[in-house]
C-alpha cells in the first residue's frame, strides 16, 4: 500500500511542477512519439508496413500502418500505451542501474528512426528534428548534472503522461466511445467496450508507474543511491 501512496504522490507533485517548467509542451511529445512508434513497431513485427507518423502541437498523434489479417489491429492498437508505459519504466529502470547516458542514446535513436523512416508532416519532422538535436548536443556536449537533469526531465515528463494519457482516453471511452481512440478501435474488432479497454491501460500505466518510482529509491549498479 505504502509503494502506491508513494507512486500516487510523485505523480501528482511531478505533474504539477512539469507544468511550471519553460517549454514543458515541447517535452510532453516525447510520449506521444514513443506512444506512435510502439504501435510502428507492433505493425512491423507483424509484417505490415508503416506508411507514416503525423505528430501535433497538442500532443496527439497518429500511425498509418496497413496489415493484411483484421486481428492484426489488436495487438497494434495495444502496444500504444502499453509501449509508453513500459518505456518510462526502461527510463527509470536505467537511471536506478547508473546508465542515464545509454537511456538518452535510446531517446535520441528513437527521434532519429521515427524521423528518418516515419514521421513525415510539418510539426511533426520539425519536432523530431529539434528534439534529436538538442538530445545530441546534450548527451556529448553537457557536464553530467545537466545531462542527468535532462534525462530525469524526460523519464518524470514522460511517466506523467504515460498515465494521464490513458486516463483522458478513459473519459473519452465514457462519454464519446467513438471518439476512444485505440479504445475505439479495440471494441471495434473485439466487442468488448472501449471503456473496459481504457480501464485496463489505466490499470497498467500505474502498475509500470508504481515499478518505476520504486526505483528512484534502490540503489543502483552504477553506485547511484537515493534512500530507502
Amino acid at each position: 500500500m505504502f509503494s502506491w501512496l508513494r507512486m500516487t504522490a510523485i505523480i501528482i507533485v511531478t505533474a504539477f511542477l512539469t507544468r511550471f517548467i519553460p517549454f514543458s509542451a515541447f517535452f510532453q511529445n516525447v510520449n506521444t512519439l514513443v506512444h506512435e512508434l510502439a504501435h510502428a513497431l507492433a505493425a512491423l513485427l507483424l509484417k505490415g508496413s508503416v506508411l507514416h507518423i503525423y505528430l501535433y502541437a497538442d500532443q496527439s498523434g497518429v500511425t498509418y500502418t496497413s496489415y493484411t489479417d483484421s486481428w492484426m489491429l489488436i495487438p497494434i492498437a495495444l502496444a500504444g500505451y502499453t509501449g509508453s508505459a513500459l518505456f518510462s519504466l526502461l527510463l527509470f529502470f536505467l537511471y536506478a542501474k547508473g546508465k542515464a547516458r545509454f537511456g538518452l542514446a535510446i531517446v535520441a535513436i528513437a527521434a532519429g528512426v521515427a524521423l528518418a523512416l516515419f514521421v513525415r508532416n510539418d510539426y511533426g519532422m520539425a519536432w523530431s528534428a529539434g528534439f534529436l538535436a538538442l538530445t545530441v548536443l546534450i548527451y556529448f556536449a553537457a557536464p553530467r548534472w545537466l545531462r542527468d537533469f535532462y534525462y530525469l526531465l524526460i523519464a518524470f515528463i514522460c511517466l506523467v503522461e504515460s498515465i494521464i494519457s490513458p486516463f483522458v482516453l478513459l473519459y473519452l471511452a465514457i462519454t464519446e466511445p467513438a471518439s476512444a481512440g485505440d479504445a475505439a478501435g479495440l471494441s471495434d474488432v473485439t466487442g468488448v467496450p472501449a471503456f473496459v479497454w481504457s480501464a485496463l491501460f489505466c490499470f497498467f500505466s500505474l502498475w509500470c508507474a508504481k515499478i518505476a518510482t520504486s526505483c528512484l529509491f534502490r540503489r543502483g549498479a552504477g553506485g547511484i543511491l537515493i534512500s530507502k
